[in-house]
């Protein structure tokens, strides 16, 4: 099973974000799947319950469903996590979620599952505490580029900078990504129109508002975008 192991873990995340992105929640199937993603990820913590990856995977998982029921309005609405009512938030598995992840650190091998588990951790501590460590959240990002420098870790560090040092540091860091990997990418324009707006540089969000746009699928996401370009 630990040959095979790679590969299991990122079926079972792929089929968790699958359900995920079916935020509007109109197909039953989408949230069937994001379920039966974290029953085998109980399943596979049965099997090889010392692997410290396989903890990070479920932990991650449960911590995003934890806040399924604030990712919507009443009406509909699209919600960023950072604006979800924390209070809507599942503690249950939010206090599951965070076992696994403790019992995934004390096993001393890091790995990229965790890493993103630990970021969602950090925001889930804002329930508690109603703020957001934000300089925790640019660390792990930055273990997580070490080993997994994917556009999705290099956005979300970008937007962890911005919030942390400030706008002009995080749009320095989205510039250093390579532009042939950005052309289709909508978390990448989204994070930049929404950081050159707080720079006050309205042409260029302008611009950056409507590749995000063009580019989204969702359709209340694509208005909360419409919305925030004004």
């Amino acid at each position: 099973m630990p040959q095979r192991l790679d590969a299991v873990l990122e079926a079972i995340y792929a089929a968790f974000g699958i359900g995920w992105d079916d935020m509007a929640g109109v197909d039953q199937r989408g949230r069937d799947l994001a379920e039966e993603a974290i029953w085998l990820g109980r399943v596979l913590l049965q099997l090889m319950p010392r692997d410290a990856e396989v903890r990070g995977l479920l932990a991650l998982m449960l911590h995003c469903e934890a806040r399924r029921q604030a990712r919507r309005g009443p009406d509909g609405r699209y919600i960023p996590l950072l604006e979800q009512d924390s209070q809507q938030w599942s503690l249950p598995l939010i206090k599951e979620a965070e076992g696994h992840l403790a019992e995934a650190a004390s096993r001393g091998r890091t790995g990229r599952f965790q890493l993103e588990a630990a970021i969602q951790s950090v925001h889930a501590e804002r329930a508690r505490s109603g703020g957001i460590q934000w300089n925790a959240i640019m660390m792990f990002y930055e273990q997580l580029i070490r080993i997994s420098p994917t556009l999705g870790t290099r956005t979300g560090y970008a937007a962890a900078v911005a919030e942390a040092k400030g706008a002009e540091a995080g749009l320095a860091a989205l510039d250093g990504i390579d532009p042939d990997d950005i052309s289709a990418y909508q978390p990448y324009w989204a994070v930049r129109a929404h950081l050159l707006q707080r720079l006050g540089k309205t042409p260029e969000a302008l611009d950056a508002f409507d590749r995000a746009i063009g580019l989204t699928e969702d359709p209340a996401v694509r208005q909360f975008l419409l919305q925030k370009r004004g």
